[in-house]
């Protein structure tokens, strides 16, 4: 069946407007009608190469075409909530790139603004879409390895080392729980059940950083960060965040344990391994996986729901949980690992 196309535009020309642009085109269905960023010098070659006709360094004339249905926003955390804000305003449709803001009182603000305007809002969350995850939420559902008794999740890179930005506590005042965690909180919320209670730790392990040009930085936000999670039926999930591990692990790293089998999520064994006797007998299944193209189920999900001809997610109530969940990782590493209940209304 053929769908409606939609006027998109991109505000930001970093990495990660890459993966939209790249999903956007995977669908078939969105007209990217302008990139917009901070510099001619980013957004116009990145124009080029995915054939966005226009590039621009005009974030309010972008928001005032009328052939603009929606927006990605993909800048620097510090920009989102003001830019979601103007977008909503605008009547624009916002996927809006995690963490939604800077603190939940922002990401309040937010949603607020595109309820009175009555836009759609979503939050981009892409490892929820990829084919693996989306496989061991089905088997989950079904109960292939049983009722889960406790699980640990990894978000590990070395950090990004292309902008200071990302090390500054005005930008990014949780760092790397804002930057790698949220994902892996997501991932816990979707797979695994609602957080109800946090204890954590967190350092700056690595004070003084070298960017990738040479230039010297001080880190003045967490760089490491380990948390307990304890869910509302009491299992416990452990959750390893790091911006300074020389190899890191593929997006995340996810074991899941339960009565009845094991399941492994981007790990040596693969993109998505089970352990589950009584399913698959005495050997680790490795499922055969669509290999979707990268970005393409989240687009779809996002356009279907703008469109209408989909649901629309609810990703942004999500995130707000999520970022309850970060400031309580943040203020039980500020008490010495204190449990602190998750409370959010």
């Amino acid at each position: 069946m053929a769908h409606a196309r939609i006027g998109v535009a991109v505000l930001g020309g970093g990495t990660i407007a890459e993966y939209h642009l790249a999903g956007l085109a995977a669908t078939g269905r969105a007209d990217v009608r302008v990139l917009t960023g901070r510099t001619a010098a980013n957004v116009t070659p990145l124009a080029a190469r995915f054939g966005v006709p226009e590039a621009s360094t005009d974030v309010d004339a972008t928001l005032a075409r009328r052939d603009v249905e929606a927006v990605v926003i993909a800048t620097p955390d510090e920009t989102h909530e003001a830019l979601a804000i103007a977008a909503a305003r605008a009547g624009k449709a916002i996927l809006l790139q995690k963490p939604m803001a800077g603190s939940v009182a922002g990401g309040r603000r937010i949603l607020e603004a595109a309820a009175r305007q009555g836009v759609d809002l979503q939050v981009s969350f892409m490892h929820r879409f990829f084919d693996e995850v989306v496989l061991a939420r089905e088997w989950l559902q079904e109960g292939v390895i049983g009722r889960v008794l406790g699980a640990r999740m990894r978000n590990a890179t070395p950090g990004p080392d292309w902008g200071d930005w990302f090390f500054r506590k005005a930008c990014v005042p949780n760092g790397v729980v804002d930057q790698l965690g949220v994902h892996g909180i997501d991932l816990v919320l979707q797979l695994l059940g609602n957080v109800r209670a946090v204890s954590a730790q967190a350092r700056t392990a690595v004070p003084r950083r070298r960017l990738r040009d040479g230039t010297p930085i001080d880190v003045e936000v967490v760089d490491n960060a380990t948390a307990t999670y304890q869910l509302d039926d009491g299992t416990l999930v452990t959750h390893e965040m790091s911006m300074t591990e020389v190899a890191g692990c593929d997006r995340f790293r996810l074991e899941i344990y339960g009565e009845r089998g094991s399941m492994w999520l981007r790990t040596e064994r693969g993109s998505l391994a089970v352990f589950a006797p009584a399913r698959f007998g005495e050997a680790w299944n490795v499922p055969a996986l669509p290999q979707t193209a990268f970005g393409r189920r989240q687009h779809d999900a996002w356009l279907a729901g703008v469109a209408g001809d989909g649901p629309r997610l609810s990703t942004a109530r999500e995130a707000l949980r999520g970022m309850a969940i970060v400031e309580a990782v943040m203020c039980s590493a500020s008490r010495n690992g204190a449990r602190v209940e998750v409370t959010i209304t």
